[in-house]
């Protein structure tokens, strides 16, 4: 038996740190259900703000304009931080100064699913990426500091600097958000299983579970 699972999702939206927060305790149990059963995580990229300019721009007057002022992201903020912490997750939006572009942050996702890395460091990472923006607030468009995070997760972090500082499979990357749209993908996260169900959104793990029983099904 197989699962696997795409994840459509951009490491500067909060409900797709909550997603995997979710996903993780779903397949958690789904692997206490099904031992035998291989499962393989594909990560999928998404532009949230494609606009965004490679050196980032101011993070809260961004977000105050897009939302309609600071009294409405205020709002926002402590919806996402409550959902955040049944998830385990305490937000910290103070921290962040600059929105990001994460062209680079996927770039570097896409390296670890396509140079061998095991999965579990691509997990890893993952995860990384997620916490460097929402919870020390570093800035995740960065080359600097995401060849540092790769290497805290035991990546070559010299090679991924290299990498990064290239345009290699930038366009890979672009084709792949833009073939997500295609397929009718709006917003993240956006969780696909074994290429048959899908489910969208910061659903609980109970959700994600039952999708996985029937897509297994199915």
């Amino acid at each position: 038996m197989k699962m696997t699972v795409d994840v459509v999702s951009d490491v500067v939206c909060p409900w797709c740190f909550i997603g995997k927060r979710n996903l993780d305790a779903a397949l958690q149990a789904w692997r206490a259900e099904q031992p035998g059963c291989e499962v393989t995580v594909q990560w999928r990229p998404f532009f949230l703000n494609p606009d965004t300019p490679e050196s980032g721009e101011p993070y809260r007057p961004f977000l105050e304009k897009k939302f309609g002022g600071p009294k409405q992201l205020e709002e926002l903020w402590q919806r996402v931080s409550e959902a955040g912490r049944r998830a385990g997750i305490e937000f910290a939006f103070e921290k962040i100064e600059l929105r990001a572009n994460t062209l680079n942050a996927h770039r570097l996702i896409h390296y670890a699913q396509t140079v061998g890395v095991d999965p579990a460091v691509t997990a890893a990472l993952v995860e990384a990426l997620f916490a460097a923006q929402f919870l020390e607030g570093r800035h995740v468009g960065d080359r600097a500091v995401l060849s540092a995070v790769a290497g805290e997760c035991g990546m070559d972090a010299v090679a991924v600097r290299r990498y990064l500082d290239s345009d290699e499979d930038a366009e890979a990357v672009r084709s792949g958000a833009d073939q997500a749209r295609r397929r009718g993908v709006n917003g993240v996260p956006f969780f696909i299983f074994n290429d048959t169900l899908a489910a969208s959104g910061a659903q609980p793990p109970e959700a994600l579970l039952k999708v996985m029983r029937d897509a297994s099904a199915a």
